[in-house]
């Protein structure tokens, strides 16, 4: 029963593969599967990286820009499930120029699984959604993107750490728009969020392309009192420099090129990372800072006697651009700094794209299933259960009647051959087949009687001499084996008789409450024209049908499984009055003896 049952679910589920993955919402017309892979052959993160503002790069090779809004407003990405909405954000969206920069909040990149996002689009009327105050978690203080003209960097979180200088924008960076510098600093604000606690945590992060490689370039320095943070490159060779203690050479990078780099601080170590991977380590403690810091050049120090001892070991201005400026309050994990160098990199491994879908228009019956209330879906549901149910019965009963049919046939046949023999040769000779004992009715009757013909012969009866009374006895022990059987055959078969009739009561009933609602929520919303009652109208005759459906099936199974029950009533009843007279033939009182036995005797 359980097999029965788990193969009709099973049927339902591919037949109504629509209400599993459905399509996020019918106003989309195209969607685009994004997969974020951080397995060892794409990404390669080594580790769960946890939520990651991962950037979505499209371009002509991935995209097509057609039936997109000019502006990307009607862009939308939702999780596997086609349901959740993922924030994002619109660093850059161009479909002239065939390019496009979205940040993406996935809750959790992850090193094993590869997940797929769905990117909507082609809905003219949809607004714009993109917000980067909530693509980027709450732990990030400062985010610049640069894509802004010759103005100050405008921070992307909910901080609002703004820049107090202008940048000077430089076109064709790694990520849309950057910021050159050299000029001068680029100084970021003195606010509470920007504060670090002496000892505290701190995470910073750039993509930098230096354009001459010098001596003691600082990228970001910031200076409060005697204490000192200074994250810089000294002849191509990337460092941190913590209250004058500066952390050994490591890897190196290249004039005119991009590179990720990245200082991570927590407790009593200072960490620099190069593309993402660690290469040095500073055993230090972040001093307490809560002072302005710049981009680009030393930061001013705060007091003259300060000032007389940074002069004595200034640090150059960087000369290169910036790009992708990120602080965070935390020290981040490896995994999601490898994750961001990975991701937002000229050839990214983390995000895979597939081929862009449309949505074939959404059928009739689609559209019903769109206006149906929680009403009418749990009528629905509950007539769905009452349909699995009555289907199992019928599968079940089918079987049950064919395997029985076939096997009473099977053993007449052996009953038959034996004529002439004595009446226990089919028990005694064990010529019948174990599989038609088990599933023969007749077998049943048979051995029934075979017993009671046997517990007599233990009690003394003489059995070449079988009384009326005998007779009548034995068959009344056939009778009831055979009321028996019927009962097993007619077992459940009352739940499809119940379907039959309650199923169009439960649709019913359904209809009913689905109008009523219809014709109140018309009144209350002042419109009674047919385009704000059709669709309640049509969801709520929906529960008729379905009632209707669930019941006519019902109702063909039961009478072809009542007319094979009939049927193999009638075989049983048969071979009650086949053996009956047999044994009153063979072995009766009022038996006739052949003649040559009479003259022997």
């Amino acid at each position: 029963m359980r097999r029965i049952l788990f193969i009709v679910l099973t049927l339902l589920s591919t037949l109504l593969p629509g209400l599993a993955h459905a399509w996020w919402q019918a106003e989309w017309s195209y969607r685009k599967p994004v997969t974020i892979d951080g397995g060892p052959q794409a990404g390669a993160i080594g580790s769960d990286a946890g939520r990651v503002p991962v950037l979505v790069r499209l371009h002509t090779g991935n995209f097509k820009f057609e039936g997109v809004s000019e502006t990307g407003a009607d862009l939308r990405f939702v999780a596997a499930d086609d349901k959740t909405v993922l924030n994002h954000q619109i660093e850059q969206f161009d479909p002239l120029l065939g390019m496009a920069l979205i940040w993406v909040d996935v809750p959790n990149v992850s090193a094993g699984t590869p997940q797929k996002l769905w990117m909507y689009y082609g809905n003219p009327k949809a607004p714009a959604s993109g917000n980067g105050q909530r693509s980027f978690d709450p732990d990030y203080t400062l985010v610049y993107h640069f894509a802004e003209a010759a103005v100050p960097p405008r921070d992307t979180t909910a901080y609002g750490n703004n820049g107090q200088t202008a940048a000077v924008p430089v076109e064709g960076t790694v990520i849309g728009k950057g910021a050159q510098l050299g000029s001068g600093p680029l100084m970021l604000p003195a606010t509470p969020s920007l504060a670090v606690q002496a000892g505290g945590a701190l995470t910073f992060s750039a993509w930098v392309r230096p354009d001459q490689l010098g001596a003691r370039q600082a990228i970001y320095a910031r200076r409060d009192g005697a204490g000192e943070f200074v994250v810089g490159i000294d002849q191509g060779v990337p460092f941190v420099q913590v209250n004058g203690q500066r952390s050994a050479p490591g890897q190196p990078i290249q004039a005119g090129q991009w590179s990720h780099l990245a200082v991570k601080a927590e407790g009593e170590s200072v960490a620099l990372y190069v593309g993402g991977r660690p290469t040095v380590s500073l055993a230090a403690r972040m001093p307490a800072l809560n002072t302005a810091g710049a981009l680009g050049a030393d930061a001013p120090a705060a007091t003259p006697a300060a000032q007389g001892a940074q002069a004595a070991a200034a640090f150059a201005p960087f000369n290169g651009a910036i790009d992708e400026v990120r602080f965070s309050k935390v020290a981040r994990a490896d995994a999601l700094l490898l994750a961001d160098a990975v991701s937002q990199g000229a050839e990214s491994r983390l995000t895979v794209f597939g081929a862009d879908e449309q949505q074939a228009g959404k059928s009739h019956f689609g559209f019903i299933l769109a206006a149906m209330p929680l009403d009418a879906w749990v009528v629905v549901g509950l007539l769905g259960l009452m349909m699995v149910l009555s289907w199992a019965i019928m599968i079940g009963k089918g079987r049950s009647y064919g395997a029985t049919s076939r096997a009473n046939a099977a053993f007449i046949e052996h009953f038959r051959e034996a004529a002439g023999a004595p009446l226990d040769r089919l028990a005694v000779s064990n010529t019948v087949p174990q599989e038609v004992r088990a599933d023969s009715s007749l077998w049943r009757l048979y051995e029934v009687a075979i017993d009671e013909m046997r517990r007599r012969h233990d009690r003394g009866y003489d059995l070449s001499a079988v009384s009326s009374a005998t007779i009548g006895a034995i068959r009344a022990a056939m009778d009831g084996v055979m009321v028996r059987e019927t009962e097993r055959m007619s077992k459940r078969m009352n739940w499809l008789s119940t379907t039959i009739e309650g199923a169009p009561y439960v649709g019913l009933f359904g209809t009913v409450i689905g109008i009523m609602l219809v014709f109140v929520v018309a009144a209350m919303a002042g419109a009674v024209d047919i385009n704000s009652v059709a669709p309640g109208m049509a969801a709520a005759l929906l529960c008729t049908a379905a009632g209707l459906g669930v019941a006519i099936p019902a109702l063909f199974g039961y009478n072809w499984l009542a007319s094979r029950s009939d049927a193999i009533g009638a075989d049983m009843a048969v071979f009650v009055d086949e053996f009956v007279t047999r044994l009153a033939e063979e072995q009766g009182e009022g038996r006739s003896v052949p003649v040559a036995v009479a003259k022997r005797a």
